[in-house]
C-alpha cells in the first residue's frame, strides 16, 4: 500500500522514493530463490537458508538449527511426545558414549553401522583403553539396561523413549536430509511375547503415518522393507515413504521387529509365568529432524517454506497497514492479543513496507495473514491471506474466533491435497523393465510392479534403473503374476523409487 497522498509534495517524493527501494530489494529477496523448475537442490539449498530454518557450523555435515528451525521441530516433538505418553511410553535419558565391546554384541547391528560410526580415543591428554562410539542409535545401551532392571514378567513391558541427538559419518550431507548429527526420538520397547512386540511396532508405525498426515500434510504409504533395506539386526523394517514435490522418496519414519535376538545377544532374560528362564522380544522405532526436510519438499514453492498449521512457528501474522496512522497499530495489536488465545500469533510492527512484509512471512511460510488497516477498521474487518494459494477473504472482526480456525483447517486440507495429487500422478505401474526404465525417463516418481522376493534383482533394477525398493505396502495390490525382472513368480508387490 502507497504512503503517497500526503500535503507535503516533497515528502510525498521521499516516502516513494523509499517506497521504490524497499519494493525493488523485496523483488530481489525473492528472485534470490532458485525456481525449484531450475535446481531442485539449489531451490531446497535456498529455502532452508533465507527461511532461517538453520545454518552451517565450522564441523562438516553438522547444522546450527536456529530458533525457527527449532521451533518447528518443538511442535513437531510435542505432537509425538504426548502420543507416545498416552501410549505409556516414558522419556529416558542414555549416555552419549557406547564402549567399544558393548556395541560388538550383536554382531549384524555393528556391522550396520560401522562406517559411519565415530569413534572417541583419547580423553583429556590420555589414551583410552578402550575406544567410545558416538552414538549412532542406542539399541545396545537400551539392551544393557533392560538386563539390569528387568528380572519377571511382572516387569514387562518397558516402553521406554528417549530425545536425543545421534552421530552418523555422512559421507555426503544436505542440511536435515542427511547430517552427521542430526536429532531424533528414539523408542526402545521391551515385551513378554512375540505378538506384543509386533503389535507395538506396528502401533508405533500407525503413530508416525498420523502425526504425518493428520499434522503435516505429508500423504505416505506404511509398508514393510525388504530384507536388503530392513535396519541392521532386525527381524522386520516398516516404514512410512513419503513423495517430494520433484518426485523422490524420503523415509519418513521407520519401526524395527527385533525378535529376541538382541536379548540373546546381552543375555537379557526373564522369569517367565511358568517359572522358566525366557528371552523378551524388543522393539526400536523413530522420526527424526529429517521430517523438517520432507516438509520443505512437500509444500514448498518458489517464494519460500510453506508450513502446515499444525507445526507452524506462526500460525497468523498480523500486518498493520499504514500504520502510522491513528488506531491502526492499537487495533492490530488488540487483535494480536486476542487471536493468541487460540492460535500462535506474532505482529509485524516494524517500519518496513507492508509488502515487504508480506514476502517475508510468505518466505518462513506462515499459513495466514491477517491485514488490518484504517478502511478495514472503519468497515469492522480485516483481510486474511493462505500461503499455500494466496486466497483473500475478507472477514468481519466478529468472526475471527470461528473463521481463522477455519482457514487453518483449509490451509491443512489444501496442502495434502495437492500433496497427494502430486503423488497419484507420480506412480506408475509397470510390468516390465523396459517399461519401469521409460517412464522414469518421462518423470521421476513411484512404480509399482511384482516381485520374486530375490535380493538378485533387487540388486539388478538399482544397476539397471537406477531405483531402490522403498516398501512392501500392507495395501497389496496384483499387478501381474511373475517378477517385473526375471518372470519368475511373484511374491510380493513393491515401490520402487529414487529417493533422497
Amino acid at each position: 500500500m502507497s504512503l503517497t497522498g500526503f500535503g507535503d509534495k516533497a515528502l510525498t517524493q521521499r516516502v516513494r522514493k523509499a517506497e521504490i527501494k524497499i519494493m525493488s530489494e523485496q523483488k530481489k529477496m525473492v528472485e534470490a530463490i532458485t525456481s525449484m523448475d531450475e535446481d531442485f537442490a539449489k531451490w531446497y539449498t535456498d529455502v532452508v537458508k533465507k527461511a532461517e530454518l538453520c545454518d552451517y557450523s565450522s564441523v562438516r555435515g553438522c547444522m546450527i538449527v536456529r530458533p525457527y528451525g527449532t521451533a518447528v521441530w518443538e511442535n513437531i516433538r510435542d505432537i509425538l511426545d504426548k502420543k507416545f505418553k498416552e501410549l505409556g511410553h516414558e522419556n529416558v535419558m542414555m549416555p552419549l558414549f557406547i564402549p567399544e565391546s558393548l556395541l560388538q554384541k550383536e554382531k549384524d547391528h555393528v556391522e550396520g553401522f560401522a562406517p559411519e560410526v565415530a569413534w572417541v580415543t583419547y580423553g583429556g591428554s590420555e589414551q583410552l583403553t578402550e575406544r567410545l562410539c558416538v552414538r549412532p542409535t542406542s539399541e545396545t545401551l537400551f539392551c544393557e539396561h533392560f538386563r539390569d532392571v528387568v528380572n519377571s514378567y511382572r516387569d514387562l513391558p518397558k516402553l521406554y523413549n528417549q530425545w536425543c541427538s545421534v552421530v552418523r559419518w555422512e559421507k555426503t550431507t544436505r542440511p536435515f536430509l542427511r547430517t552427521t548429527e542430526f536429532w531424533w526420538q528414539e523408542g526402545h520397547t521391551l515385551h513378554e511375547t512375540a505378538e506384543e512386540a509386533k503389535a507395538e511396532t506396528e502401533q508405533m508405525l500407525n503413530v508416525y503415518a498420523d502425526v504425518a498426515e493428520n499434522y503435516l500434510a505429508i500423504p505416505v504409504i506404511k509398508g514393510r522393507k525388504t530384507d536388503k533395506e530392513r535396519f541392521a539386526g532386525a527381524e522386520a523394517t516398516y516404514t512410512i515413504e513419503a513423495m517430494m514435490h520433484d518426485g523422490k522418496a524420503l523415509q519418513s519414519g521407520t519401526s524395527h521387529f527385533f525378535g529376541d535376538g538382541f536379548a540373546r545377544a546381552f543375555d537379557i532374560t526373564f522369569q517367565g509365568r511358568n517359572n522358566t528362564q525366557e528371552y523378551p522380544f524388543q522393539t526400536s522405532w523413530g522420526m527424526s529432524t529429517r521430517i523438517i526436510g520432507a516438509i520443505i519438499m512437500t509444500h514448498g514453492d518458489d517464494n519460500g517454506l510453506v508450513l502446515p498449521p499444525a507445526i507452524a512457528p506462526i500460525q497468523v501474522v498480523v500486518i498493520p497497514v499504514a500504520q502510522h496512522k491513528a488506531g491502526v497499530l492499537d487495533k492490530a495489536n488488540e487483535i494480536k492479543e486476542r487471536i493468541s488465545k487460540f492460535c500462535r500469533t506474532s505482529i509485524d510492527d516494524s517500519d518496513n513496507m507492508p509488502g515487504w512484509k508480506y514476502a517475508q512471512y510468505e518466505m518462513k511460510g506462515v499459513p495466514l495473514r491477517l491485514e488490518i488497516g484504517p478502511k478495514d477498521i472503519e468497515k469492522n474487518q480485516c483481510v486474511l491471506v493462505r500461503r499455500d494459494n494466496r486466497e483473500k477473504v475478507f472477514v468481519s472482526l466478529d468472526e475471527l474466533e470461528t473463521k481463522i480456525p477455519e482457514l487453518l483447517k483449509a490451509v491443512h486440507d489444501g496442502l495434502y491435497a495437492r500433496a497427494l495429487k502430486n503423488r497419484e500422478e507420480r506412480t506408475f505401474t509397470v510390468t516390465s523393465m523396459e517399461e519401469m526404465s521409460k517412464k522414469l525417463e518421462e518423470k521421476t516418481g513411484f512404480v509399482k510392479t511384482m516381485w520374486c522376493g530375490e535380493l538378485e534383482c533387487e540388486e539388478k533394477l538399482k544397476e539397471v534403473v537406477g531405483v531402490t525398493s522403498r516398501c512392501m505396502p500392507f495395501e497389496q495390490e496384483h499387478i501381474s503374476d511373475t517378477c517385473v525382472c526375471c518372470g519368475k513368480p511373484a511374491k510380493a508387490m513393491v515401490y520402487w523409487g529414487k529417493a533422497y
